[in-house]
């Protein structure tokens, strides 16, 4: 992926052509607490993007609005530069290709891979029995795409590692033909061998086509995976940068204030 700079020595342009989601001056206050002001954000075919800021900096809030869980005070959703309204998940689902894997997963552990994978969208004989066979095979096709290995898919989910169930959680979004996903601190609590795994997994994602959204505090993490690089602070923008043009140290600053943040993306 190629992008060019700007003249402006501390904007990065995004990569050419329409981004496959786009959201512009996005707005949203719990009473008193303005936790998003005026928001861009923009997401382009097969990249990943790291989604970073210290708590409260409003990444969470960003998401939820984009995933459909909460309702956008004010600004404009795009969908391939075509205005959409999100009124819950399944809206963004259907119409934004959109799916978020939260930390906590959603799995339910006494069922097995398969089940968990095609979890209410089973495939079914005369409409009324549950195709075992089909199933499971579905479900191994899921895995071997995404080069993920588990025991079986007839294993408990509960019986898994961490970072095999994160594995679970993003096939199930797969299986559901979502191209777009929205990464809730996928590496959270999870050791170095389980996190590398996750890792490869997300640049798999971007393999097939899909664009990965990262939010993490872990530097270290997005360095690895990211294309980009957008910081937030106290609800507002304030830095995107490419990862090949930009240091651990910048975006540190970045989120802390230390560096001032881009005067655009930072302005009321």
């Amino acid at each position: 992926m190629t992008a060019t700079v700007n003249n402006s020595p501390n904007l990065v342009s995004s990569p050419p052509g329409t981004p496959i989601l786009e959201a512009r001056g996005i707005s949203k206050a719990f009473g008193h607490v303005q936790a998003l002001k005026n928001v861009d954000f923009e997401l382009y075919p097969a990249e990943v993007v790291a989604l970073i800021g210290d708590n409260g900096a409003g990444k969470s809030t960003l998401v939820k609005i984009l995933s459909g869980v909460y309702r956008k005070d004010s600004g404009q959703i795009l969908v391939e530069g075509q205005p959409v309204e999100f009124h819950g998940p399944v809206d963004a689902q259907r119409l934004g290709g959109i799916s978020t894997v939260y930390q906590d997963l959603a799995l339910v552990n006494v069922r097995d891979v398969a089940s968990n994978i095609y979890l209410n969208i089973e495939p079914t004989r005369f409409g009324i029995f549950i195709n075992f066979k089909k199933l499971y095979a579905d479900a191994q096709e899921i895995l071997h795409r995404l080069k993920i290995d588990l025991p079986s898919v007839k294993v408990n989910v509960g019986e898994l590692s961490g970072g095999q169930r994160q594995a679970v959680a993003i096939s199930r979004a797969l299986a559901r033909g979502r191209r777009i996903f929205l990464l809730d601190e996928p590496t959270a609590a999870l050791g170095v061998e389980q996190q590398d795994k996750v890792n490869q997994l997300i640049l798999d994602l971007k393999a097939h086509g899909s664009t990965v959204v990262v939010i993490s505090h872990n530097l270290e993490h997005v360095f690895k995976v990211a294309d980009r690089l957008i910081v937030f602070r106290r609800g507002r923008r304030v830095g995107t940068r490419l990862k090949s043009e930009t240091t651990k140290e910048e975006i540190v600053g970045l989120i802390t204030g230390a560096i001032k943040g881009d005067a655009v993306e930072a302005a009321t």
